[in-house]
């Protein structure tokens, strides 16, 4: 007889070096999973330039509840359960635009941008009955950092700024690849694998899969950008555990604070049509600032449990079922005046070759993902090793377990906040 997974606590089903094989299989450690992470803590949901102005809306989902995303005409963000408070329809199944309000299409109740209840057709059914004030829209809380808007269902969790903890420092240098100005969205695609949300998580930090999961990417490009991504055998390339699941993987290290430029490192040779045209209206540090930011910050940040900032661009994840999870990979550039269009038009091609539905990396990641899947489903009383590096994980000056970029202190990261957040009852 299959021992039910009520039976075992979840804290049993995690260790310093390996985890559970059924934590990829479960349907229900899936279910706790999506309640007591998923509804307990903050999650990713926007990035402020995609709502941009008073009217703005996108849908999008918190865990597997579909929320809208809006900014109201105060210019205040709000994330609303996308869920008619009459009787249950979506509200809004575009996922971006422009509106004054969104009204039910069965019964045209209608709601502000701020969620509050604006009118019920033919009212007099309910004089006596109910009042506007009494049935807005459910509302989560939510706060913002760095253009990364977060929204949760519990009321009484700590500020996001205290959850993000050290990872704002990293947060503040990825928007630093604007080149001086701000960071907006620029396009975004969307697929799905047969796997596991946990299993992309994973995959943000893992810098070991890179030379072999990814060598015809490597052997596609130049080798300026080539030489840059060999880091494996780098010690100065590491991992941070930066606390509350978050971790960070430096890839570039002398990328990771594009601030940090004493003018001595030359620019790419494949960048130089850019450099001609940039300069005809920019100064030469302007230009500078916008060439070296093409690749990205050089690291991958992992922001538990959702989303992570990934050179150059974000990568959301969204569980579906214990074995299928949505991702969105969302391509980012500098928000600025005309001439720096040059620069996004090239940051598009660079995320489609890589990124792209086409390009070399994220089929060999889905195939990668899919297959762990596959296996899992097998003897699934056979633990998920995490345990590389683990002997030469020290502390950094900063107190953050740290090891090498190909070890797995970002998963191990990830799993002790997993392991908290299922132990809590």
């Amino acid at each position: 007889m299959t021992e039910n997974v009520f039976d075992v606590a979840p804290a049993d089903l995690v260790s310093g070096d390996r985890v559970a094989g059924r934590l990829y299989t479960d349907p229900q450690i899936f279910e706790q999973e999506m309640t007591r992470i998923f509804e307990r803590t903050w999650v990713w949901v926007a990035h402020e330039s995609e709502v941009p102005k008073p009217g703005s809306f996108k849908s999008t989902y918190v865990g597997r509840q579909p929320v809208i995303v809006t900014r109201d005409r105060k210019g205040n963000i709000h994330t609303l359960l996308n869920r008619c408070r009459h009787r249950g329809a979506s509200l809004c199944e575009k996922p971006k635009g422009q509106a004054n309000g969104f009204t039910c299409p069965y019964h045209a109740w209608s709601y502000g941008l701020d969620g509050k209840l604006r009118g019920i057709p033919y009212p007099d059914g309910y004089e006596g009955v109910v009042g506007k004030t009494e049935l807005s829209l459910k509302k989560l809380r939510t706060e913002s950092y760095g253009g990364m808007v977060f929204a949760t269902f519990d009321d009484g969790i700590e500020p996001l700024d205290e959850f993000l903890g050290d990872a704002r420092l990293w947060i503040d240098r990825f928007m630093k690849q604007g080149g001086g100005y701000p960071i907006k969205v620029l396009g975004k695609h969307q697929f799905r694998f047969k796997g596991n949300w946990k299993i992309q998580l994973e995959n943000t930090t893992d810098g070991y899969h890179f030379p072999i999961v990814h060598r015809s990417w490597m052997a596609s490009v130049d080798a300026e950008t080539a030489d840059m991504m060999s880091f494996m055998t780098d010690p100065e390339a590491i991992t941070h555990d930066l606390g509350q699941g978050h971790s960070v993987m430096q890839m570039v290290p002398e990328h990771s604070d594009l601030d940090a430029d004493d003018g001595s490192e030359p620019l790419q040779a494949r960048f130089g049509h850019l450099v001609e045209e940039l300069s005809k209206t920019l100064d030469a540090a302007q230009v500078r600032k916008l060439i070296r930011a093409m690749h990205g910050t050089g690291f991958n940040l992992n922001l538990f449990p959702n989303v992570s900032m990934s050179a150059a661009f974000f990568r959301v994840l969204r569980p579906v079922a214990v074995d299928e999870t949505v991702i969105e990979h969302i391509a980012i550039g500098p928000d600025g005046p005309p001439e720096v269009d040059i620069v996004n038009r090239e940051r598009l091609r660079i995320h489609e070759h890589f990124q792209g539905p086409f390009g070399f990396g994220t089929p060999d990641d889905a195939e990668g993902w899919d297959r762990v899947q596959r296996g899992a489903q097998g003897a699934p009383e056979m633990p998920i090793m995490v345990n590389r590096g683990l002997s030469r994980e020290k502390p950094s000056p900063e107190g953050w377990p740290t090891s090498h970029v190909t070890d797995e202190t970002g998963m191990r990261a990830a799993y002790d906040q997993w392991k908290q957040m299922m132990s809590d009852d």
